[in-house]
């Protein structure tokens, strides 16, 4: 096998040439924190929005806040405003009496209580930022967080500031019959020249970030919930008219977040109606805006043609994760950015619960831990590390992160972990009773699970400003004489400790665990010193010293240690474990994510080693114990079709890599190439009488038993289409062309486009042809394309970045091509020849001036270039010199590039 070059002799340090790092940008710390010198009682806005310019009215009832300067000038923000007039208590201010620039507008000389009013023009259908407000497909609609609004007009564009709004809306009744906004509608009518108007009233205080406004022809998919009190709130779901047919699964998904928010938390919703919009460009997945939820419409439009199991999972996910926003975000939000897990490590935390209950506990925590590994686990040994709290940033907008989300969802866990769901539930009641209607803090927020608990929490507080993924180090002594066994845990830095990380202070950390017997029962859990065992089969031991040990009584075989059980920290786990332990565990532990996770060890160890072998040319052979361990999954009744399909899926080469000093970039695409085909040909019997089995008896249906029978079956044609025989190329054709659901149509494409050939050219151009026309299912024939393993990857990605349906204009057409190429494509994005890396630069400068928020999402896939060989480090550095060159770099990409060339 041929090297990259400088592969075999690679080094992790900078070449020589020095980085042309760009001009440091100004930073924003949170020490720097002042509350703000002015707030704001009432909004009254008035939008005249027109199809060359639209003009923005905006009354402000302000008052000086207690204890600020009684000179403090009044500083507003605004970005790309023309403003027409400012007035205070009537009276129209002149130039000189005011001072506007780049960003904000101040008045020199303003009384303690006044009503401030301006007018600005504005033109949304030129906003290709997609913030503020703006246009898609013809559409007027909003995105405020987190400083958008600032784009709208004047204000105190903070999170701090929170106001009550009133809105009117009017437009052309033809062109846009729906005019939508925050609150109750409290008044429509008839204007002069065909026009319409439409006023919204918001009785509870939000910040500008959760403003939000809509106008459109748009179609109305409406349902209504009872509250457990009785009040009847109408639901909306508002598409373009040609999606109408496509709304019914996020109806059922809001209803079933409002039951369960109730039933979990007691949180009644608060309005008298609840809308969400689906929009066709859109920067993020979706926008929690009070009353008026605008959505991508990625996570709204669902049927069986259309979207996939995996679709419907995640569109119900979405949903109730912005459902769950209207009290962890809106009700009690956050006094600063710093302070965004508050909201959103708490609501991610809310809407993993409330998938777990839905659906499958343990599919749901297994996907849980599969992505924080992949994005996070990066993100963490990489140049954008930062705490779930950050101290600083440049552009907020690029600290929307796995880190503040995910880890800070996992945050949330061990405190469930630590005080009980009971426990959790009372801290949860206080936290609401003490700060609704408030911008708080994450120290707010552990103060009230703490009081309402009796627990001092104040160590536990420092995983907010921890940095990295912490080592859990384990190690074991039995002694069979006295039938005692000592568990030994320490904590330790990161692996990828950086400066200073290795005077971390000590962190709490929960550690479920369980013990089983070598015939694969569980053992009791009794301490020495305690009268009796702790009930059930899992424990959970508090870490809270730089190393501490347990000691258990009643041990008389060697056991096999489960650690983590239900991943109740997350940390990396240095546990040298034999590997067959790794599989009396895969085969026995009773907890399905530690059963996963051990089947996982055990198939990261192998893939390691084969390409270890890989990489000095010996010959590849399989490890029975892996094929003997995946033969028991495929024949474990006791497993259902989405375990099994999770447990039979070999980690990912990004996942691989996270354990390589320098990443082996073909040598992992090699072995793990060699152990799908290697299982398929020694499973080939079990996996063909599966996919017979497991076999489609009915028409399409979205329910458990049915989604588990699809991925199983799915897995197993996978697995045998690696084969690349006639025989189960011709399952996976017949598959395709029979599928009645996008599922099933899509893992057969997959497939087809892996065996390459004529049998992927009809399967490509059959797919394109059915769906060219509809962009959310076109996203998926680009995506399958770019994530492929297939050895012309690379060029067909070149060409499809010059396809006719291919733009950069549309965030999700972005991110299907590029994005995924980028960041799931390990092993042709890092293709040695560099032609990957140039092609994601190229594409990043042409699309900065344009829309600087996707466009620093894109670059971050040139984060971890360090981890790479000399000759790709130099490839990608290069690329990196060249973006931070590009004149007129934007805050966001300038920031992304400047931390990854420090």
């Amino acid at each position: 096998m041929s090297e990259a070059p400088g592969q075999a002799a690679a080094s992790p340090s900078t070449p020589a040439s020095a980085p042309q790092r760009p001009a440091p940008p100004q930073v924003i710390r949170r020490e720097d924190y002042c509350p703000p010198a002015f707030g704001i009682d009432r909004v009254e806005l008035r939008f005249e929005l027109d199809e060359d310019v639209s003009t923005v009215h905006a009354t402000l009832a302000l008052r000086r806040a207690p204890g600020a300067a009684a000179a403090a000038p009044l500083v507003l923000d605004g970005e790309g405003l023309v403003l027409r007039s400012v007035a205070i208590d009537g009276r129209t201010l002149g130039p000189e009496a005011y001072a506007q620039d780049a960003a904000t507008l101040t008045i020199a000389a303003v009384p303690d209580v006044f009503e401030l009013r301006t007018v600005v023009e504005i033109r949304p259908q030129d906003n290709t930022e997609l913030t503020g407000l703006y246009r898609s497909s013809g559409n007027y609609c909003t995105q405020c967080e987190a400083e958008g609004f600032r784009r709208i007009t004047f204000f105190l564009d903070r999170p701090d500031v929170m106001a009550r709004y009133r809105v009117t809306l009017a437009a052309d009744r033809t062109r846009y019959p729906v005019l939508l906004a925050n609150g109750n509608r409290v008044a429509a009518g008839e204007l002069p020249g065909g026009r319409h108007f439409a006023t919204w009233d918001d009785p509870f205080p939000k910040p500008s970030y959760l403003f939000a406004l809509v106008a459109g022809d748009l179609r109305c998919h409406a349902g209504e919930f009872t509250t457990a009190s009785g009040r009847r709130v109408r639901l909306e779901i508002w598409v373009e008219p040609e999606n109408i047919d496509r709304c019914e699964h996020a109806l059922r998904s809001l209803q079933r977040a409002m039951l369960w928010d109730e039933q979990r938390f007691g949180r009644e919703y608060d309005l008298d109606i609840y809308m969400i919009v689906a929009v066709s460009d859109f920067n993020m997945g979706a926008m929690e805006n009070k009353g008026l939820n605008i959505f991508n419409a990625k996570y709204v439009l669902a049927r069986p043609d259309t979207a996939t199991d995996d679709d419907y999972e995640a569109i119900e996910k979405v949903i109730a994760h912005e459902y769950f926003h209207n009290w962890t975000g809106n009700r009690v939000t956050c006094r600063d950015w710093f302070q965004l897990t508050l909201k959103e490590g708490l609501t991610v935390f809310r809407d993993h619960w409330f998938s777990a209950d839905m659906g499958s506990p343990a599919v749901t925590r297994i996907a849980e831990v599969l992505a924080l590994r992949t994005a996070q686990f990066a993100e963490d040994s990489g140049p954008m590390a930062h705490p779930i709290r950050p101290e600083s940033y440049v552009e907020m907008n690029n600290f929307y992160t796995a880190t503040v989300y995910e880890k800070g969802s996992e945050v949330i866990g061990m405190l469930r972990t630590l005080l009980g769901d009971a426990g959790f539930r009372r801290g949860m009641d206080l936290y609401f009773e003490r700060h609704d209607g408030q911008a708080v803090t994450c120290d707010d927020f552990r103060a009230a699970l703490a009081d309402a608990n009796g627990r001092d929490l104040e160590q536990f507080g420092r995983w907010y400003s921890q940095v990295g993924t912490p080592v859990l180090r384990a190690r074991t002594t039995h002694d069979p004489a006295t039938g005692r066994f000592t568990l030994r845990l320490e904590q330790a830095p990161p692996l990828a400790a950086g400066a200073g990380r290795e005077a971390a202070p000590l962190l709490h950390i929960p550690v479920a665990m369980g013990l089983l017997a070598p015939d694969g029962s569980s053992l009791p859990l009794q301490l020495v010193g305690e009268a009796a065992a702790s009930p059930g089969e899992t424990r959970v031991l508090e870490l809270r010293e730089q190393a501490q040990s347990f000691e258990f009584v009643g041990v008389q075989e060697a056991p096999a240690v489960s650690l983590l059980r239900g991943f109740s920290a997350p940390v990396e786990l240095d546990y040298p474990r034999s590997d067959d332990e790794l599989a009396r565990l895969m085969g026995a532990d009773p907890d399905a994510f530690a059963r996963w996770d051990a089947g996982q060890e055990l198939a990261r160890r192998v893939l390691l080693r084969l390409c270890d072998d890989a990489v000095a040319g010996r010959e590849l052979v399989i490890d029975e114990r892996l094929v003997t361990a995946c033969g028991r999954v495929l024949a474990d009744p006791r497993l259902d079709g989405s375990l099994k399909a999770l447990a039979l899926t070999l980690p990912n080469e990004r996942i691989l890599g996270q354990h390589q000093t320098i990443v082996a970039v073909e040598g992992l695409h090699r072995a793990r190439q060699f152990v799908v085909r290697a299982l398929a040909e020694a499973l080939q019997g079990p996996l063909r009488a599966i996919y017979s089995e497991t076999a489609p008896r009915g028409p399409y249906a979205i329910t458990q038993p049915e989604i588990d029978r699809r991925r199983l079956h799915n897995l197993a044609l996978g697995y045998l289409a690696a084969l690349g025989d006639d025989a189960s190329v011709a399952l996976a054709v017949a598959q395709f062309k029979d599928a009645d659901n996008m599922s099933d149509s899509q893992e057969a494409l997959a497939c087809l486009i892996e065996v390459g050939g004529p049998v992927r050219e009809a399967g490509l151009a059959e797919f394109h042809a059915r769906w060219r026309g509809d962009a959310l299912v076109l996203d998926k024939w680009f995506t399958l394309q770019a994530v492929s393993g297939h050895p012309d990857t690379l060029e067909r990605v070149l060409a499809l970045a010059h396809h006719p349906d291919f733009t950069l204009a549309n965030p999700n057409r972005t991110r299907a091509l590029l994005a995924s190429f980028g960041l799931r494509n390990q092993f042709h994005f890092h293709d040695a020849s560099g032609r990957g890396y140039q092609l994601l630069a190229d594409k990043v400068c042409e699309l900065d001036p344009h829309n600087p928020h996707v466009a620093a999402r894109l670059v971050s896939a040139f984060n971890n270039w360090r981890r790479f060989d000399s000759g790709r480090q130099a490839a990608m550095h290069a690329q990196l010199q060249r973006i931070a060159g590009l004149p007129g770099l934007s805050r966001s990409t300038q920031e992304i590039v400047a931390r990854a060339l420090v």
